[in-house]
Parts: structure tokens; C-alpha cells; sequence
């Protein structure tokens, strides 16, 4: 039978009135063939696991090797809070820390500053001092545990922080791993949490870059973050774009910085999103992979391999959740993760079924872990490397997000780079009308939303959530009061002159920072050291 045989076939069947597109509203066929794939070139488009362009896998072995870093995300309180949650879940088989700080903290106050009074601890763990850092990582060995840290305009002083704390347990520098999101791009277009500009932003992270490929080289000194970019509304082809956009302006601005590439790229990841519609999250990660091998390979010429590869950390998606009949949201986690899975994630947070309502408890983020645990030990996803590949689907799918990505990062460069277009409002606009869009479908009833627009039901017996205890501002304020009672003052006020000097001339500003860490100097002070040299950002209106 030939295919226009079917498709006359097809024609004459009863089907439902209805737009077969993925969450993205990118249109779907309904079959297809060896013609969509037609041309595509095994060696140049796919190749082998481990192979370039790692369409199907940065590893060999994939998860035959080894399972993927189960890494949940959390924080709330205060740090002997956050601790006790980390005891618990490691002692439960997770196998990586992820850190969550709350708003204060993200923007680089103290938790005494009155512009953030009710919302210490809140949505994260509160870090005002290194005092903070001991007590968070207590009785946790940080030359076996590594940890991710969800900060970006203070991730030098939180990171500095952790290379401090690591040195009062007596590890090395060289056996510390982990990464710091410190992805402040993205915060420009999405997430909203900034400081400093843009400029004097994208020079504190190439400071990161070389000094931890010199000193602590087992870090991943930048987190390239789609997460947020797809949470803000964008579609899979946006945040794939943006986020690999975001990452090809961190290396150039890098190696004009006269920084060798096969130096600090091995140490490069990345950060998405794993959405509702299975099988374009899948072919979105099979795309990432191919797009970012090329560029490094073949337009900044970097000569390792390693260099090369696009490892990434996978959250499920957290606006996908419900309010609304929340323990649905575990089968959407479900099918998120495997998701993840089938796209080669190197480590993966599964959100919690309570998070739409409040951080979560203790109950429902053990649910989320056995999540991965119930994936990676008795479906059989992990046996079988890249199990999709070579589907006519799964192949077309992601040549088209390919092509699709390659052309909004074509117009960025035209406008001049994403610093750019970030200035005219461009990346900001286009997640805008795709979130209206989304919202209009779902809203049309043309997306389903289970237990919202369809299939709802009346009133709902309430669920337990966790809640923060107003006590925990106090005890933070506190807290940091007694540390700027005990410090040594003249040593920290010396740190902070060396830190102005070193900024206004250009220099490395890790070192600098390490000093007033060791001084336990505050993030909040910290800051507006170098607030006071490069000034603060200020968002665009854009229409």
C-alpha cells in the first residue's frame, strides 16, 4: 500500500473536529514515514551515544552506566530547617542536594533589610553569613555530595560561601562538585530577579568561569537556565532557543575575554524544563544536544570533545501543575520525568503534588523522589539507550525544533546579539503572546487542562501544606545580629575596600569575595559594595 492509498483511506474515516498540536501548538501529522525522515544522515544527524553530535546521549552508556543525580529541590526556613530536610531525603536515596534560597537572599539582601520583611524563609532557605552556609551543609560530606544552588546576581558570594564551608570540613577545592545556576540572561528575560546590568553581570560570571577552571575544577560554574524562560509561558522551540542563545553569548563573551574554551566549556551545563507533551519534550532534548555540538564544534572551534557535549539538569514542570485536584499533578510529574528520561537528562528534580498550593511537605516530597525511583528501577525505561531514537516521529520531530530554534537565534543575531534583543524587549514579547496564546486555547477549551476545564468537580477536601512559622524571620534577624556582634569588623571593612578596588579596576572578583566571606561579611553588604560601582538594572518597558 502506498501512502497515498492510506491517506485516501484516512480521508474517509470518521475523526474528530479537533487541532492535533502539541502543548506549543505546533501542528502533529497523523502518521509518520520513512519520507520524513528521508533526510536525515545517521553519522551526521544522530551518530552513536557519546558520540558527536550526541543526538542520542553525551555518554556511551548512558544509564547503564549509571542511573541519573536525583536531585530534589529544597529549601525553607532557616538553615537548620533546610538541613533536616536534607538528612531526610539523602537518607531516603537521594543522591544530590539542590538548594533553594528564598526571595531575600535571590536578590541580595540581608533578612533585616524592611524591604524584606515577611518574606524570609518563605520560599526558600534564608543565607545571610557563612554562619548560615556551616549550619545548612552540618554533618553532610561535600567531597561526597554535590549540590546544586538555584542563585544567579549573589551566586559569587553563595558560591564562595560553599568553597569556604568545604574548606572548614578540610576538603580540597579540587574534590568539591556541584554548580550554581548564575545564569543572569535569563533572569532578563524571564525570571526577574536581577541586580546588576547586564554588562558588569556577564563580566562577574566570566570572573567564575576562570577561576574555577583554575581552582575547583570539578564545578559547574553555570547553570544555562530554559527552566524559567519556559515557566514564564514560552513554547518547547522559545525556551530551547533562548536558553542555547543565552549559552552561545556566555562562551563568546568568555573567549573574548581571551579565556580558552576547552578550558571552562566542559564544565558548562544546562537547565529545562520538562513539559505535558511527551514526545516534543523529548525531541526538544535530542535537539539541544545536536544544536550546541555544532556550535561549539564547528563555530568556536573548540578541540575536546567534552567541549562539546550539552549535559543537563531536568525540573518538571511547575506551572503545569494544579491547584485544582492536586494529586493529579503526581501523574503529570510522572510523565514529565519519563520524559526526561527518554531524552538522556544527566540529573532531574520531580516536583511535588503540593507545590501549585505551598513548599513541599515532607510527605509529598517523598512521594516525588520514590517519582524517579519507581522510573529508574522498575519500568525498564533505562535499559535500552535512547529507546526513541529512530522513530519517524520522534527523528521529524526534532529536525523541526532544530530548524525552528536555528531561526530565532538567526534574528538575534541579527539584531545584535541577545544582550540586544533583550534591550528591545524581543525574547520578552515573543514568551508574552505565547503564554496569551496558550492561555486563549485553554481558555477556548482547545487545550485540556484535567480537573480545571475539563472534568472538574465542586468543592474539594483540602490537603496539608506546609507553613512557615513567623518565628523564623526573627530567629534569622537574630541570627545575623550576633554574627555582626562577634565578627572581626576592621577585617571585614578592609574585605569590602579591597572589593570596591578590585571592581572599579577590572579585576577578578572571586578572590576579593572569598575574603569577605571569611570575614562574614553579608550577602546584603557584599552587594551593595559592588551595587555602589555598577549601579543597578533597571527592566525596559517594551510593547
Amino acid at each position: 500500500m502506498s501512502k497515498e492509498t492510506w491517506q485516501e483511506k484516512f480521508d474517509q474515516t470518521k475523526q474528530l473536529s479537533f487541532r492535533f498540536t502539541t502543548v506549543s501548538d505546533a501542528p502533529i501529522e497523523p502518521l509518520y514515514t520513512p519520507e520524513d525522515v528521508a533526510d536525515i544522515d545517521y553519522d551526521r544527524d544522530l551518530g552513536y551515544p557519546g558520540e558527536f553530535p550526541f543526538t542520542r546521549g553525551v555518554h556511551p552508556s548512558m544509564y547503564r552506566g549509571r542511573n541519573w543525580t536525583m536531585r530534589q529541590f529544597a529549601g525553607f526556613g532557616s538553615p537548620k530547617d533546610t538541613n533536616g530536610r536534607f538528612h531526610f531525603l539523602l537518607n531516603n536515596g537521594q543522591t544530590g542536594l539542590s538548594v533553594a534560597f528564598d526571595f531575600p537572599t535571590l536578590y541580595g539582601r540581608d533578612s533585616d533589610d524592611p524591604r524584606c520583611r515577611g518574606e524570609v524563609g518563605k520560599c526558600g532557605v534564608a543565607i545571610d553569613t557563612l554562619r548560615d552556609m556551616e549550619i545548612l551543609f552540618d554533618r553532610i560530606p561535600m567531597d561526597q555530595i554535590t549540590t546544586s544552588m538555584t542563585i544567579n546576581p549573589p551566586a559569587v558570594i553563595l558560591w564562595a560561601m560553599y568553597l569556604v564551608v568545604a574548606e572548614k570540613q578540610g576538603v580540597p577545592w579540587e574534590k568539591v562538585g556541584g554548580t550554581i545556576q548564575n545564569d543572569m540572561l535569563k533572569e532578563f528575560i524571564a525570571q526577574k530577579t536581577w541586580i546588576f546590568p547586564p554588562e558588569p553581570s556577564l563580566k562577574i560570571i566570566v570572573d567564575i568561569l576562570a577561576f574555577a577552571s583554575e581552582n575547583v575544577p570539578r564545578w559547574n560554574t553555570i547553570s544555562i537556565s530554559g527552566y524559567h524562560i519556559r515557566e514564564a509561558g514560552s513554547t518547547a522551540v522559545q525556551e530551547l532557543a533562548f536558553t542555547l542563545g543565552d549559552g552561545m553569548t556566555y562562551v563568546k563573551e568568555a573567549v573574548k575575554a581571551g579565556l580558552d574554551p576547552d578550558r571552562f566549556a566542559p564544565r558548562l551545563s544546562f537547565f529545562f524544563n520538562s513539559h505535558n507533551d511527551f514526545f516534543e519534550e523529548v525531541a526538544k532534548f535530542r535537539a539541544a544536544r545536536r544544536i550546541w555540538s555544532r556550535f561549539m564544534k564547528e563555530e568556536i572551534g573548540a578541540k575536546d570533545p567534552r567541549s562539546w557535549m550539552l549535559r543537563f539538569h531536568t525540573q518538571t514542570a511547575g506551572c503545569s501543575l494544579t491547584a485544582q485536584q492536586p494529586t493529579n499533578n503526581v501523574v503529570r510529574t510522572t510523565i514529565q520525568a519519563l520524559a526526561a528520561v527518554m531524552g538522556g537528562t544527566q540529573s532531574l528534580h520531580t516536583n511535588s503534588m503540593d507545590e501549585t498550593l505551598a513548599l513541599p511537605t515532607e510527605n509529598s516530597a517523598m512521594v516525588a523522589l520514590r517519582t524517579q525511583q519507581i522510573i529508574a528501577e522498575e519500568s525498564g525505561a533505562t535499559n535500552a539507550i535512547d529507546p526513541l531514537g529512530g522513530s519517524y516521529f520522534v527523528e521529524a520531530l526534532t529536525t523541526r525544533m532544530e530548524r525552528e530554534a536555528l531561526e530565532y537565534i538567526q534574528r538575534i543575531e541579527e539584531m545584535g546579539g541577545m544582550i540586544k534583543a533583550i534591550e528591545r524587549g524581543y525574547p520578552q514579547r515573543e514568551i508574552s503572546q505565547a503564554a496569551y496564546h496558550y492561555q486563549q486555547q485553554v481558555d477556548a477549551g482547545e487545550k485540556s487542562i484535567v480537573g480545571v476545564n475539563r472534568f472538574a468537580i465542586g468543592d474539594e477536601p483540602p490537603i496539608d501544606t506546609l507553613r512557615i512559622d513567623e518565628q523564623v524571620e526573627r530567629e534569622q534577624i537574630r541570627s545575623l545580629q550576633q554574627v555582626r556582634a562577634e565578627r572581626d569588623n576592621d577585617a571585614l571593612q578592609r574585605g569590602l575596600a579591597a572589593l570596591k578596588e578590585t571592581a572599579q579596576a577590572g579585576g577578578n572578583l572571586v578572590p576579593a569575595v572569598l575574603d569577605c566571606v571569611r570575614a562574614y561579611g553579608s550577602v546584603g553588604e557584599i552587594v551593595n559594595e559592588l551595587r555602589g560601582v555598577f549601579g543597578e538594572y533597571e527592566d525596559p518597558a517594551y510593547l
